[in-house]
């Protein structure tokens, strides 16, 4: 058996290859998948910060990144794009409420007249009263009043909507011989006080 210690080509300080350990290198990823690392054996602690330092898809998203504002909030045109249309509605709402239960009818004005001018014996007379109004629904309040000094009392007439004009009767007969002049005399009351006459004859001779 050769004597390793009496060979001068010997050395201490020369070993084989297989006396020492080399450095074992760092372990690539298997495979990537999204924002996932998935890593084999032998995976080193730098590999493992670098993945934790990767942005994930829900950052990216979000806008959570470190150090990175989150994305400002698109500026709505609702506003802008249905002001108008707004506007006329809330202008046709208030308009129809202000129809509906607002002030009442309104009297624009009141004519009087009569068929006949001149009215036989024992002749009746028919005035006839024409009051026009706003079309607005309501109640008039009226009374006729006679040149013989007699007057009817508070009388009523009702008005629907759309309605824009009412005409009012009174019936005035006449009995016996002569002359006279006779005045028939419209008195609205409310709303307003509005009031016109109608003028005739009665002649029996």
């Amino acid at each position: 058996m050769h004597d390793l210690m009496n060979d001068d080509d010997y050395s201490a300080t020369e070993l084989g290859s297989h006396w020492f350990e080399r450095p074992v290198p760092e372990a690539a990823p298997d495979r990537v998948e999204g924002e996932v690392l998935r890593f084999g054996p032998g995976v080193t602690a730098a590999a493992v910060r670098r993945a934790e330092n990767t942005p994930t898809a829900v950052e990216i998203w979000l806008g959570t990144l470190p150090g990175v504002p989150p994305p400002r909030p698109p500026r709505s045109r609702w506003p802008r794009r249905y002001a108008l249309a707004a506007v006329v509605l809330v202008a046709v709402l208030l308009f129809l409420a202000w129809r509906e239960y607002g002030p009442g009818v309104a009297v624009r004005g009141v004519s009087v007249g009569v068929a006949e001018r001149r009215l036989g014996c024992d002749g009746t007379a028919d005035v006839v009263a024409l009051v026009r109004t706003d079309g607005r629904p309501g109640t008039v309040t009226y009374r006729w009043e006679r040149s013989d000094g007699t007057q009817s009392g508070v009388l009523t007439e009702k008005l629907a909507r759309g309605q824009e004009e009412a005409r009012l009767h009174l019936l005035w007969t006449f009995h016996g011989s002569g002359t006279h002049q006779a005045v028939a005399r419209l008195v609205v009351t409310s709303p307003g006080r509005r009031s016109s006459a109608a003028t005739f004859t009665y002649d029996c001779g």
